[in-house]
């Protein structure tokens, strides 16, 4: 089985039909949750700024940042904009934290002089591509996996390091006790070239659990 390409919705449920042949487990999963929304978000630089935001945020902040930082740079981060704004201080007005404009600040140094091609990655095979990505400053596999999987669609991308999976894995999956990142490694190995699409489900069940709890949800990731 090839990879499938997240490009829309119905490519999306088609994939998850045949993730929960793959694995009845899942299924009680889908039942608390319906279909999961495609996330998608736009390939190239823009894209990738948003991830590196996400780092370690909620959804709220992250979605939040973004627009206030497009808003003082007057549109999407382009490169040579996005490197003078690192250095003229509108990154840290925009509320991005020290760590994240270094690296926001290596990412467009990086596309402004070619040193790194992010129209080309959507054509590598997904473990070249990622490890394209980590060899970026601030870039670990977190951000690498949730750019292939949100910005370029690619169905077998995986955040193993997340901390929402790994809780929501832990309670759908397992004994209520959140997995270390080694072990939803080991669990997502079944759901291969479908790791994205199980992400998806995992990632509305832990939202669907806390919806109807109190307990406050986990933030995003790891670092990088």
């Amino acid at each position: 089985m090839r990879e499938p390409r997240l490009t829309d919705q119905p490519a999306f449920d088609r994939a998850l039909d045949r993730l929960l042949k793959r694995d009845p487990a899942l299924r009680p999963l889908f039942a608390a949750t319906g279909r999961p929304a495609l996330r998608r978000r736009e390939p190239g630089l823009a894209g990738l700024v948003h991830v590196v935001i996400a780092q370690q945020v909620s959804t709220a902040s992250a979605g939040a940042i973004s627009p206030r930082l497009e808003g003082m740079l007057g549109g999407p981060p382009q490169a040579l904009a996005l490197r003078a704004a690192a250095a003229d201080g509108t990154l840290r007005a925009a509320g991005i934290s020290a760590p994240k404009i270094r690296t926001l600040a290596a990412l467009g140094e990086a596309v402004a002089d070619g040193a790194v091609d992010l129209d080309a990655l959507a054509g590598m095979e997904a473990d070249a591509a990622a490890a394209r990505l980590t060899a970026l400053r601030g870039v670990g596999p977190w951000t690498a996996a949730i750019y292939l999987l949100f910005c370029l669609g690619r169905g077998d991308a995986f955040p193993v390091g997340d901390l929402a999976l790994q809780v929501a894995a832990g309670e759908g999956l397992g004994d209520g006790t959140r997995l270390t990142a080694a072990a939803l490694a080991d669990r997502a190995e079944a759901w291969r070239p479908l790791r994205g699409v199980a992400a998806h489900l995992l990632w509305a069940y832990h939202h669907a659990c806390r919806a109807t709890s109190a307990t406050p949800a986990p933030r995003g990731s790891r670092s990088g």
